[in-house]
């Protein structure tokens, strides 16, 4: 069984974006490049930051972690980063 996680990256500007992945190192590094495979809410907004990630049993739960942290506002993700900020209950 795979593990997931959710993660917030930074773009140049300070846009947090949050996704989910079972490879962070790979996925970030796809963001990076601006290919394909990247997210086009992230193309041309580098540089990125990989500020969090967290790992979570499965794929479901990690869907539901996205979902929630997405929902948040700027100031309470950011909380997050700096451990302040407790995850959500999914």
């Amino acid at each position: 069984m795979r593990c997931w996680f959710v993660y917030l990256i930074r773009t140049g500007s300070g846009t947090l974006y949050t996704g989910i992945t079972t490879d962070t190192r790979r996925r970030f590094a796809e963001h990076c490049t601006g290919g394909a495979r990247a997210a086009r809410a992230l193309r041309g907004k580098g540089p990125l930051t990989l500020e969090y990630q967290i790992e979570t049993p499965d794929k479901p739960t990690a869907l539901k972690l996205e979902r929630a942290i997405k929902r948040w506002p700027k100031q309470k993700k950011e909380g997050l980063i700096a451990g302040t900020e407790p995850l959500p209950h999914v």
